[in-house]
């Protein structure tokens, strides 16, 4: 009686007969498939590596952006790095993602009072946009002084909540520019 060569296929690569070859501890033979062993790593042949700071937090993580033909192929914490010596949390692994993504938006977008669909503007309309409506803000909430005559010079009706994604020197920058408008409310989702 003749085994099958499908079968035969079968039984040469089942991990228990390569363990009886002296691969006890199934961590060699029994363990290699022909897929696992031509296998490269993500990081073997980019053009060139660059250093770069996590975007996710102000702790400051270093990583090592892999870049081949101008394209972002991986992102790894980066062991040089005194701060996370080489160690990024789940966000910070998955940053590849932050600037990779086709869902990525390249664009301003804007969705009108009771709009229902998002609409493209210009960057230079966006920001002309916001500026108005921070200096009508402040102008209809300004306070010079209070019911008791103390003198206050602020507004209350613009507040500032930052992000994660923002580091220590752009915090430090939205607090300066905030508390010289005279908007003391400024928290960070970070602290809270």
């Amino acid at each position: 009686m003749t085994i099958g060569r499908s079968v035969r296929e079968l039984i040469s690569a089942w991990p228990v007969l390569h363990q009886r070859d002296g691969d006890r501890g199934a961590l060699g033979s029994a363990a290699r498939s022909e897929r696992s062993r031509t296998l490269r790593p993500r990081t073997a042949e980019p053009d060139r590596v660059v250093r770069s700071v996590c975007p996710y937090c102000a702790v400051g993580c270093g990583q090592r952006v892999y870049v081949q033909e101008g394209k972002v192929t991986q992102i790894e914490g980066d062991p040089d790095s005194p701060i996370s010596r080489g160690r990024l949390c789940p966000k910070g692994a998955a940053s590849r993602g932050y600037v990779t993504s086709p869902l990525r938006e390249y664009r301003v977008k804007y969705r009108r009072p009771f709009g229902t669909d998002w609409e493209e503007l210009a960057l230079d309309q966006a920001m002309d946009m916001i500026a108005d409506r921070i200096i009508a803000a402040r102008k209809d909430t300004w306070e010079d002084k209070d019911s008791e005559g103390r003198t206050l010079h602020r507004s209350m009706g613009v507040a500032n909540l930052g992000g994660a994604t923002l580091d220590n020197e752009e915090n430090y920058t939205i607090k300066k520019l905030m508390t010289a408008l005279g908007f003391p409310q400024v928290e960070n989702q970070a602290r809270i």
